[in-house]
């Protein structure tokens, strides 16, 4: 059993790591009403994580491979437990949202090292296990994050983040005992201005389509950062075509098929868990579900989900990643469309049989997104390849996030409007922060009836609207797949493990 050792640290962190992406959902309504968050700052709790993931996690495989794999892992399992604690302890919105920044950096930290640590721990047959086992956490974390934050919140908000401290502990005794230190033989320096750029421009662009969902789109704080982000990472594209040692080579996307794996991946985390932030503050703040209830009604995704990624995975590597990848897509935009049948005389079952086909979606297309992208570079490119296909995924469950905020108080404003409630736009931006019940309570007691219907119906028509966005980003997602991926060959898609060792052999390459 002692050979399994190093998959369990490294399985250890990658689980926690991923599982705070959505861990938060299900308590932002008791943190908002105890922090007493406005609309952006509960939407920056959640994105501001998944941004962090996404600008750095192809930086920290460089310092992976400069410095030394378990070194950077160990680094950043202790930044994430200090970070974790600061979220924990907040005393304010903006606290959170920094601590929640900082944890995000320590997690990409270990996502850039876990491959390369599972192939220099493991070989042959041992190796195709442990990156299976690998996959299966990957596959669960995110869908099991909803169950676990409405478990935990049971005691409080904050202790799904101190939950962190204990498992943060065995993951590192673990580290510490069985994994050996790792580097990259000659490994470039980091791409510092790749790195920077990058970050400025996404968090730009994010910062002003989160600004979007409460202002107005003439507001300069809504498309300045937007537009300042667009020129940013006009600046990093330019750059990373000219530095000898790229954090991406940008050069990849000319290759159709890299870009439509890319585009999939993006599309599979905004139409598959963006929209799940504001079911959660359906479930609780309007038909008023506790957060472990809250978090049960997620269990279709999730079960649904592992079982088909652990049952049919290594069959679905067998298939052609283009038909898997853009198959799995369309499923997860029909399950988001099913989503769209809630209406404001629903409750939670209505949510089920959406869930269920999400589910099967996600279990369809998550397990392929790896190999079908290491499928489509130079071998010398495998590792570049890997981090990228991170990088998009968390990008998408960020920029979804904030997408989804305008679509939603726009349209509950317009309901709100419509049913002559005074403020609509306030008290649609207040919805999606969660003050349902602030709102309800500081109007004339006569009028809080009808303003509690009002604000019902105004809710479900928002999310409506978010889950038709998300099912047509799903089916648009399969689409391109379909349109870009090129059909190999038989034979010609790498068998799982391989590809996803030939990953790891060169996590960083530059040349």
């Amino acid at each position: 059993m002692r050979k399994w050792l190093p998959l369990a640290a490294i399985c250890t962190g990658t689980f926690m790591l991923l599982v705070d992406v959505t861990i938060v959902n299900v308590a932002l309504p008791d943190l908002a009403a105890d922090l007493g968050t406005s609309s952006s700052q509960l939407q920056w709790v959640v994105d501001v994580y998944a941004l962090a993931l996404a600008a750095l996690v192809l930086g920290a495989g460089s310092l992976a491979d400069l410095f030394g794999r378990r070194r950077l892992y160990l680094g950043g399992l202790g930044l994430f437990a200090v970070a974790s604690l600061a979220c924990g302890l907040a005393p304010s919105a903006d606290l959170l949202v920094a601590a929640r920044a900082v944890q995000g950096v320590g997690g990409a930290a270990m996502l850039a090292t876990t491959i390369a640590l599972i192939n220099t721990s493991y070989e042959g047959r041992d190796r195709g296990t442990a990156f299976g086992v690998w996959g299966a956490v990957v596959g669960a974390a995110a869908a099991l994050g909803p169950i676990l934050g409405g478990a935990l919140s049971e005691l409080s908000w904050r202790w799904i983040f101190f939950v962190n401290l204990p498992v943060t502990v065995l993951a590192v005794a673990l580290t510490l005992i069985a994994v050996e230190e790792s580097r990259r033989d000659g490994a470039p320096r980091p791409d510092v201005p790749g790195i920077v750029l990058f970050s400025l421009g996404i968090g730009g662009v994010v910062y002003g389509l989160v600004e979007a969902g409460g202002g107005s789109w003439g507001d300069a704080l809504v498309w300045g950062p937007i537009a300042a982000g667009l020129v940013v990472l006009a600046a990093w594209v330019l750059v990373e075509r000219r530095v000898a040692a790229p954090m991406l080579d940008v050069s990849l996307f000319a290759e159709r098929s890299f870009t439509g794996i890319m585009l999939g991946a993006l599309l599979l985390n905004a139409a598959a868990f963006s929209s799940s932030l504001y079911t959660s503050l359906w479930l609780q703040s309007i038909l008023g579900l506790s957060p472990l209830q809250g978090g049960l009604v997620f269990v279709p995704l999730s079960l649904v989900s592992f079982v088909v990624a652990g049952a049919a995975g290594r069959f679905l590597q067998t298939l052609s990643p283009r038909l898997v990848l853009g198959g799995g897509l369309v499923v997860v935009g029909a399950g988001s469309l099913l989503l769209a049948l809630v209406g404001p005389g629903s409750s939670w079952p209505v949510l089920l049989p959406g869930l269920a086909v999400l589910g099967l979606g996600v279990g369809i297309a998550n397990p392929t997104l790896a190999s079908a992208a290491l499928a489509t570079v130079p071998r010398e490119r495998s590792g570049m390849a890997s981090g990228a296909v991170n990088t998009f995924r968390q990008l998408g469950f960020a920029l979804g996030v904030a997408v989804l905020s305008t679509v939603f108080t726009a349209r509950a404003a317009s309901s709100l409007a419509d049913a002559g409630t005074p403020d609509a736009s306030g008290s649609a931006a207040g919805l999606v922060a969660g003050q349902a019940g602030r709102i309800i309570g500081s109007a004339p007691a006569e009028a809080r009836a009808g303003l509690t219907d009002a604000l019902a119906a105004a809710y479900a028509e928002g999310l409506r609207s978010v889950f038709l966005v998300c099912g047509l980003g799903g089916v648009l997602g399969g689409v391109l797949v379909l349109l870009l991926v090129r059909a190999a060959a038989p034979g010609q898609e790498p068998e799982p493990e391989r590809a996803a060792a030939d990953g790891a052999r060169e996590p960083a390459a530059r040349s």
